[in-house]
């Protein structure tokens, strides 16, 4: 039995789907990470990676690329030969950005099936929408994960979301430019801030556990297989 033969029961001819399929995955963090995870098991045929972080010691507790040995190396290089290592055959591209209004012509978004975004900056994720939703390319947005204990991440379009903060800004923002019709992950649990969150930049750093970036990365991976399979 090879990688595929298990899927193939589940899915079909859908694996020959997803092996012709090229996605783009925006943010390796704790949800980008588990996202690339999920499409590489899959057999997702080519698996383009964004980011233009390296990892540190306090990515260890919920990014699954994350570990002692990969501390201080880039998100990119570690998630490629992640990718690599799962399925050999899967061509992958990495572009070391932070993706910004300013550089977002680097990337022809045209060229995917599919784009992924985990990228925390508003701006960011804002002009990825509006550039995939301009050439027709399908993109499913992750809300926030931070500062939540609970497992229960839903999809939406982003109109019908709720309760998340970033949520909340994103329907703004999207609104005010004339961009609907956009698939979200999110949570409806109250986000909490603790008394002992740091607070840099402006802003407090979001708390974190294990498993809700997972959880919310691997919604958003299996929405993406499943419409590719279609």
């Amino acid at each position: 039995m090879d990688m595929y033969s298990r899927t193939r029961m589940l899915i079909g001819d859908g694996v020959d789907k997803l092996k012709k399929s090229k996605v783009l995955v925006c943010g390796l963090g704790g949800v980008g990470g588990y996202v690339a995870e999920a499409l590489a098991r899959a057999g997702i045929g080519h698996i383009d990676v964004l980011d233009n972080d390296v990892f540190s010691a306090s990515n260890l507790n919920r990014q699954i690329l994350a570990t002692v040995d990969t501390v201080g190396r880039r998100k990119t290089e570690v998630a490629a030969e992640r990718i690599k290592s799962i399925n050999p055959d899967c061509e992958v591209k990495a572009f070391d950005i932070f993706y910004t209004p300013q550089n977002s012509d680097r990337i022809d978004l045209s060229e995917y099936d599919y784009v992924a975004d985990a990228i925390d900056t508003v701006t960011s994720k804002i002009e990825l929408i509006f550039r995939a939703k301009d050439c027709g390319v399908k993109i499913i947005s992750c809300m926030g994960t931070g500062n939540k204990l609970g497992t229960e991440f839903r999809v939406a379009d982003i109109s019908k979301t709720k309760v998340c903060p970033l949520a909340k800004v994103m329907r703004k923002e999207l609104k005010l430019r004339g961009i609907s019709d956009v698939k979200a992950v999110y949570s409806e649990e109250e986000p909490t801030v603790p008394d002992n969150t740091p607070f840099e930049c402006g802003r407090h750093i979001p708390a974190s556990i294990s498993y809700a970036p997972a959880i919310a990365g691997m919604v958003l991976a299996s929405e993406i297989i499943k419409e590719l399979i279609k």
